[in-house]
Order: structure tokens, then sequence, then C-alpha cells
């Protein structure tokens, strides 16, 4: 009799394991799209960048207050008129989609910024995290996760070297 009911119990979990809906993917349509996404990032084909947003979609980078992709956009290329070369790495990229328990789909993207500074030629190497939430194929909402100071740093090194070129030009 306890035998039987050992056998039953493990029936009974085996069942219950093989009942389960996937809810971790490694190839996905929105994937896809992130990764298409981050090549016209890198590439500042913008419209395309832009295509891949829905209407009402919100991006929070390193902030509680979301921009519209339009603002988000301008102020992404404002940031890299700074840099000669950037863009991210090959190694370690990672891709992972979830549904969570609310049947929301999200994908992570880990990876490596990497970008040359156009006027101090410093290099710039940054780990960023994106977690974007999509909805009917289009992305509603996207949080990125990256350390600016870096980046701050390296902007405030291309003003002063703009004004000490400016100021030895005017000394001419």
């Amino acid at each position: 009799m306890k035998k039987l009911f050992l056998i039953g119990l493990a029936l009974l979990v085996f069942n219950a394991c093989q009942n389960q809906p996937q809810r971790y993917f490694e190839e996905s349509a929105e994937i896809e799209t992130t990764k298409a996404g981050i090549k016209a990032y890198e590439t500042q084909d913008w419209d395309t960048w832009k295509a891949n947003f829905s209407d009402t979609a919100k991006i929070y980078h390193n902030t509680n207050k979301g921009a519209t992709p339009a603002e988000m956009m301008t102020g992404m290329k404002q940031m890299l008129s700074n840099f000669e070369s950037y863009g991210f790495g090959d190694k370690g990229t990672e891709y992972e989609m979830i549904i969570d328990k609310d049947g929301d789909t999200w994908v992570n993207y880990w990876n490596t910024w990497k970008g040359k500074a156009n006027v101090t030629g410093k290099e710039l190497t940054i780990p960023v995290h994106l977690t974007i939430q999509f909805v009917d194929g289009k992305i509603v909402k996207e949080y990125a996760y990256y350390d600016t100071a870096g980046i701050g740093a390296t902007i405030a090194e291309i003003e002063a070297a703009k004004m000490a070129e400016e100021v030895e030009t005017s000394e001419e």
C-alpha cells in the first residue's frame, strides 16, 4: 500500500510538472525585434529604431520619469554626437524573453556598451541591462540601467577640451 501511494504521488508530481506553460524563451519574435532595435541604435537608423515602439510607449533610462521614443531619440542623438564610435559587443550578449505570472511579455538584454569620445579619444566600457515590455509585437515600456558617471565625466572632458581649444585659438 505504501509503494502504491508513493508511485501515485510520483505520477501526480510528474504530471503537475508537465502541465506548466513555458515561461522562458531564448528565441522569439520579441527578441528579434530587440536585436533589430539594438542594430538600429548602433547604426543611427532612427526610423527603424522608433518603429519598434507603440504610439503610447514610455522609456525609462535610469529614471522613474518616462520619456516618449521621440524624446529619448533626441537625447540619445545629442549624447552620441560626442562619440566617434560606439556600440555593443558581441561577446557576453544575453537575450531572454519571459512571460510573467500576469501574462505580460518581457525581453531582458544584457551587454556591454563601448564608445570612443570624438575629441579626447577616451574609451568607455559600460555594462547595460534593458528590460522591455511588449504588447502585440510592439514595445510599450523600456527600462534601461547603466552607470552614467563615465558618460558624464567624458562629456565634461570633451567640453573642457573644446574650451581650451577656443581659448588657445583666440590667443593667437
